[in-house]
């Protein structure tokens, strides 16, 4: 399976084409301390200091290689898939290499720490769902007033494995303005600005 990059995070990998490889390694060294101990301000500012560029160059260079190794460990790249994947940022043979050892080195260990950031969140098993139409009432002989009935079945995750239902009513205009906002969450989600909250928040 080939690695998909996005623009994005094909400019935030150009970077490395501008420093030499132990820059590269220290930026492999400073991704894994991240998604071990989580992000820390004074990390970027240290390396940029030390490189003599904006902390911005130092923390998109180090995104980039975060987001490329966890996404690779994440769905088990190989590593021939994960050589080719990279051929189409233009690294050297030598940079290449590094990249491929520091995921080498690292893929389970980062394959760990992803499988205990989601643990603990439930999971979508099943989803059931009724339509109920009151057609009329005591007091009114003609309406027509639709209520759906869902039952969401979750997987638990954690210390207590196991699965739970909740049960939801909503009538048509509730349901309609709930589709909506998730509609504009769902596009949220895809801007540049949310993918980068999410990054760091991993």
């Amino acid at each position: 399976m080939l690695l998909v990059l996005s623009e994005e995070h094909k400019e935030h990998l150009a970077f490395l084409l501008k420093v030499d490889a132990t820059v590269i390694e220290e930026f492999g060294r400073i991704a894994m301390d991240i998604l071990r101990r989580g992000i820390s301000p004074k990390i970027y500012e240290g390396a940029a200091r030390k490189l003599c560029v904006p902390v911005e160059m130092v923390q998109h260079g180090v995104e980039g290689l975060m987001f490329l190794i966890t996404e690779s460990a994440k769905h088990m790249v190989s590593e021939v898939d994960f050589i080719n994947s990279v051929l189409v940022l233009g690294f050297g043979e030598e940079v290449n290499q590094i990249l491929l050892q520091l995921y080498m080195q690292h893929h389970s260990q980062i394959r760990s720490i992803l499988s205990q950031l989601h643990s603990n969140l439930p999971a979508y098993h099943n989803l059931e769902w009724r339509l109920d139409v009151q057609l009329a009432s005591r007091s009114v002989h003609q309406q027509v007033i639709p209520m759906l009935t869902v039952c969401l079945l979750l997987t638990s995750g954690g210390e207590s494995h196991g699965d739970y239902s909740s049960v939801l009513q909503t009538d048509l205009r509730t349901l309609l303005s709930l589709i909506s906002t998730l509609e504009a969450a769902l596009a949220a989600m895809k801007t540049s600005h949310a993918r980068r909250i999410l990054r760091n928040i991993k």
